[in-house]
């Protein structure tokens, strides 16, 4: 199976239109949607209602910035401090274009700091591209699988 994109966003919004853009670009990968921190944070650990899901870490995680219960900030310094998780693509999609949210993105380790066009064709295409990057373009680091079993 191909590794899942991991969306982390709590805009209604914002979320339809990403899953929208993605399935424009045809991936084939599936897109598990979490609505805030804690349970991107749980689903990275494989905890709560993630206990048994499918081991692996996803090909991508679009991780929006201002996240209800735990930001994304504080998510991606968790992805950076576990060994397991810290070669991830993170990939920062948020409405903040703040230089202070964008320096201590990339200081905790992000791999890409997308700021959410206004225009809904901008933005479809600026998912796209980054589904299409992210999930079939990019090459892992070495060890790291580009398929999960399950």
């Amino acid at each position: 199976m191909l590794k899942p994109i991991l969306l982390v966003e709590d805009n209604p919004n914002d979320l339809e239109l990403t899953l929208i853009a993605l399935e424009r670009s045809n991936l084939a990968n599936e897109v598990i949607v979490l609505r805030d921190g804690a349970e991107a944070l749980d689903y990275l650990n494989g905890e709560g209602d993630w206990l048994n899901r499918p081991a692996g870490n996803p090909a991508v995680v679009l991780l929006d910035l201002k996240l209800p219960k735990v930001d994304g900030l504080e998510v991606l310094r968790h992805i950076r401090s576990k060994d397991k998780l810290k070669s991830m693509p993170v990939v920062m999609l948020t409405s903040s274009s703040e230089e202070q949210d964008l320096l201590r993105s990339y200081e905790l380790g992000v791999n890409a700091y997308v700021v959410k066009p206004v225009d809904f064709k901008d933005f479809v295409r600026a998912i796209a591209d980054l589904g299409i990057f992210w999930a079939v373009l990019n090459e892992p680091p070495p060890g790291s699988m580009r398929y999960v079993k399950r």
